[in-house]
């Protein structure tokens, strides 16, 4: 069994390869899971910073959540948009925070 095979990629990765209608991802598996490994170290690279950010700037968990989103949301960022989203979902999950509540109120795209 190759190790592509091995890794679990939870559905709420897959489901952004997903088209509304489809079944299939639009990307092969090798792809997605490329992609799920990416974000999932990226997450867990972002748990040590967002701690000390949120106690060196004493700001409220969300705040330190839709900081990150901002920052993979830039121009050149190596995570695609519903990624980016995923990523910060995740890094809530990692540190037991809320999960942010993002949105165009907040100025984040969707």
């Amino acid at each position: 069994m190759s190790e592509d095979n091995q890794i679990f990629i939870p559905e709420s990765f897959m489901a952004l390869f997903i088209q509304p209608g489809r079944s299939k991802p639009s990307a092969s598996h090798a792809e997605v899971s490329a992609r799920y490994e990416l974000c999932e170290d990226m997450a867990n690279m972002l748990t040590e910073t967002a701690q000390n950010i949120q106690f060196t700037l004493g700001i409220t968990e969300q705040d330190v959540l839709m900081q990150c989103l901002r920052g993979l949301q830039v121009e050149g960022s190596v995570v695609s948009l519903p990624e980016s989203h995923w990523v910060v979902h995740r890094l809530a999950e990692l540190l037991n925070w809320p999960f942010p509540e993002t949105g165009p109120e907040q100025g984040i795209c969707l």
